[in-house]
């Protein structure tokens, strides 16, 4: 179990592949962080090759992550680890990213806000 350090800012990792077409999309990130006034560090990490993707248990591109923990409910830990784009569940279709909600839950969860 993780616990938040209170004065740590929290770390967003966005993990993609070269020329995936969703990736551009993720940086929506930075829109969550201002509209929520959370001070963040965001990373931008290019899968290139299998051993790199395995390294880091990319799931496949985009990938977001707060403090380490994929912002998808329920893909911890990835079912398989993939170097191509990444097919997200919503409720009633597929999406190519994670979906703002997520990403401002997890964002929330990270400072220990509701």
């Amino acid at each position: 179990m993780r616990t938040r350090q209170v004065g740590r800012r929290p770390v967003i990792e966005v993990l993609y592949v070269q020329d995936c077409p969703n990736y551009p999309g993720t940086l929506l990130v930075q829109r969550v962080l201002a509209d929520l006034g959370i001070d963040a560090e965001v990373r931008t990490t290019l899968i290139i090759d299998r051993a790199a993707a395995e390294q880091a248990r990319f799931a496949g591109s985009p990938t977001v992550r707060v403090d380490g923990r994929d912002v998808e409910p329920g893909s911890e830990p990835p079912s398989e680890i993939s170097v191509a784009c990444r097919l997200y569940r919503l409720e009633h279709r597929l999406a190519g990213q994670p979906t703002e909600a997520w990403i401002r839950e997890a964002l929330l969860r990270a400072v220990g806000r509701p």
